[in-house]
């Protein structure tokens, strides 16, 4: 029934019906997805019970279930998993019965998320009891082993074999920028004490962690230095709170120790984190008491600062720092800091500089290109933005743009057949997974939809993703065909749900109803009930303080901080919101795009003093996270309103050019 519906739908030529698909099945379908099935409420008492650790009435939900009757519930399994980890963590490895039961439900479970997920656990109870013989024997099944694990099994091969091979692998990990977790650190003892990691690497591994703030790993990292020269936490968090404070209360001198020094570095790479100016000023006074490999260090760190401040001195200071020493980061802010001011030869001579796997993302490739583009070399850059004009990406859609191409999208592939539909719907992760999600498991759900698509091809993967979509799970749906690597169906990459609701409200703002589904997308990939981590919910992620804020500006009246997470009021004051900020940035919607992720007044502070290319402006955005979040928003709306048939715009000109930043100090939340 459900591949037959989709069938009917996709197969319908006009592009207003294709992309009203999701909202059609929905309706068709979601009474029925949405309804409990039989051993729900089992399912659910034995997730509160598992997260309690009350294992008795675990046991008694598991008991329940299987008697209920009927068809065996799809999620048993995660039931057994959840009894099995308590008696893991209860019993250890040691006890014979919790052994066979574990490996009896990975031979019943084989290739399963499940079966995974229980094997890492089992492994890390083996590798923390010292069995390594037991774990040298299990650990090849396991298919996605984590540091930890990776730690357990060189240490396994080390006791058993006394391969030191393994132990010299570890090295890279210590430069890794994840924290090390506790089965690490004995073998990082070992490369230590063999000299294998200097004195200088735990010095550049606690400098990493401080400039993160991981005040605790950093702790455990000096714990590898000699006591007199580990720093003290007070002092760190001293110098993270007042660094200028604590650079006017130190003397200075020409025998520094190393503990002094690099107390004196931290403070002014915090301080360059507040004024890269005033930190720069600093450093020049007392860089002369300092190592020259560590003045250089010093200087790369404030030159980034500025980079990502929009400093013009930025360039001048990467010209003092340590070029070998850099890490990939304050490479690619150096290329921006050479943008930004349009310096194309400089720009240019950065990348030719960046390591090789820097220099070959897209993002270096166009730039690249349009430095030699802007050089005269027009040839040369056309040659290189035909390597990645192809690419479904925002980088890709500039170089097709420079090109001189409209973006034309792949023809649909064939829609899943009924077997085809029917292969995914009896799939047992996939049907794991929707009816955990359909529980509110959605972390779990997620994971064990992922984790089933791993060596599916594109004809599956579009069955899949087609299942999703049909069951109202969009997410899912849309990071499915994002993965098909030959046939592509853009309608199941792009949905359009609730377009009933969208429409209207985008057309009575005189908002562009592409741009508004392309920022939807990002912002919860059409999950209803989303709540990020600070508090954003529903389909426009808002924050409770800015709904409450809209609706009073509109005239909501009875408006209650629950009614944030209605679908149509969600949309309402979403897209009241929207109109709102993209009027107060003069209706530029590269500027009202940052300012929806990253507030009104980071959005105009970033703007340049004239009028900047709305792709530099995004390059140069200097929060990671806002500067993919605004390149995604803005190739979406590319996507929708081909999609949706409307006029193409190419994404250089949706980008435009950013007006010199204003004094407008107008309040928006």
């Amino acid at each position: 029934m459900r591949s037959s519906a989709y069938a009917t739908l996709v197969e319908n030529d006009d592009p207003a019906i294709k992309m009203k698909r999701p909202l059609w099945l929905l309706l068709l379908f979601f009474p029925l997805l949405a309804a409990a099935a039989p051993g729900d409420e089992y399912i659910l008492a034995a997730r509160a019970a598992y997260r309690n650790g009350e294992r008795v009435r675990l046991a008694q939900a598991l008991q329940d279930l299987r008697h209920q009757g009927g068809e065996a519930n799809v999620l048993e399994p995660w039931v057994e998993y959840w009894q099995l980890s308590l008696r893991i963590a209860d019993a250890g490895v040691a006890d014979e019965r919790v052994a066979a039961d574990v490996n009896a439900f990975l031979d019943r479970q084989a290739n399963s998320y499940l079966a995974e997920k229980l094997r890492r656990e089992w492994l890390k109870a083996l590798g923390k009891a010292g069995q390594w013989q037991a774990f040298q024997d299990a650990y090849p099944l396991l298919q996605q082993p984590d540091q930890e694990l990776f730690c357990y099994a060189a240490e396994s091969r080390l006791v058993l074999y006394q391969d030191t091979a393994a132990l010299e692998a570890l090295r890279p990990q210590w430069f890794a920028a994840a924290d090390l977790p506790e089965s690490c650190m004995p073998l990082m003892a070992q490369l230590i004490a063999s000299g294998q990691i200097s004195e200088r690497d735990i010095w550049e591994r606690i400098r990493h962690l401080l400039a993160a703030r991981k005040f605790d790993q950093a702790e455990k990292i000096a714990a590898f230095l000699p006591r007199h020269q580990a720093p003290q936490r007070k002092v760190l968090l001293a110098i993270a709170e007042r660094p200028r404070h604590y650079l006017d209360g130190s003397s200075v001198s020409a025998h520094l120790g190393r503990l002094k020094r690099e107390m004196l570095i931290y403070a002014v790479e915090r301080l360059a984190r507040i004024d890269a100016t005033v930190a720069a000023s600093e450093w020049q006074k007392i860089q002369g008491d300092f190592p020259v490999e560590e003045r250089g260090h010093v200087w790369g760190q404030i030159a980034m600062a500025a980079a990502r401040s929009h400093l013009p001195q930025a360039l001048a200071w990467y010209g003092d720092a340590d070029r070998a020493s850099l890490s990939e980061e304050q490479i690619a802010w150096q290329a921006r800091a050479a943008l930004r001011v349009r310096d194309w030869p400089a720009l240019e001579r950065v990348i030719e500089r960046m390591p090789a796997p820097l220099a070959a993302r897209p993002g270096w490739i166009y730039w690249r290109g349009r430095a030699m583009a802007a050089q005269g070399r027009v040839d040369a850059a056309r040659a290189l933005y035909l390597g990645i004009s192809n690419q479904a990406n925002f980088y890709g859609m500039l170089a097709a743009d420079e090109l001189g191409r409209p973006l034309v999208l792949p023809p649909p592939a064939p829609p899943p057949t009924a077997q085809e539909m029917a292969a995914a719907r009896d799939n047992p992760g996939l049907e794991g997974a929707l009816a955990l999600i359909r529980l509110g498991l959605r972390i779990e759900g997620v994971r064990e939809w992922n984790w089933t698509l791993r060596g599916m091809d594109d004809r599956q993967l579009l069955a899949a993703a087609a299942l999703a979509d049909v069951s109202a799970v969009f997410d899912r749906a849309i990071s499915t065909a994002d993965r098909t690597v030959v046939q592509h169906d853009y309608a199941l990459r792009y949905p359009a749900p609730f377009r009933e609701l969208v429409d209207p409200q985008a057309k009575r703002l005189a908002l562009d109803h592409g741009w508004v589904y392309g920022l939807m997308r990002q912002e919860s990939r059409f999950v209803m009930n989303a709540h990020s981590g600070v508090g954003a919910k529903g389909l426009m992620q808002l924050m409770p303080r800015t709904a409450q804020w809209v609706a009073k500006k509109i005239g909501l009246k009875g408006y209650r901080p629950a009614e944030a997470e209605q679908l149509d009021t969600n949309v309402e004051l979403g897209t009241h919101y929207l109109s709102m900020v993209l009027a107060s940035l003069g209706n530029c919607p590269v500027l009202a795009s940052a300012a929806y992720n990253a507030g009104p007044r980071r959005a105009r502070r970033w703007c340049a003093t004239k009028p900047l290319e709305g792709a530099i402006y995004v390059e140069t955005i200097p929060f990671n996270e806002t500067r993919d979040y605004v390149k995604k928003v803005m190739t979406n709306a590319v996507y929708y309103a081909a999609l949706f048939a409307d006029k193409p715009v190419s994404l250089k000109n949706r980008l435009g050019v950013v007006a010199a930043r204003d004094d407008d100090s107008s309040y928006l939340p």
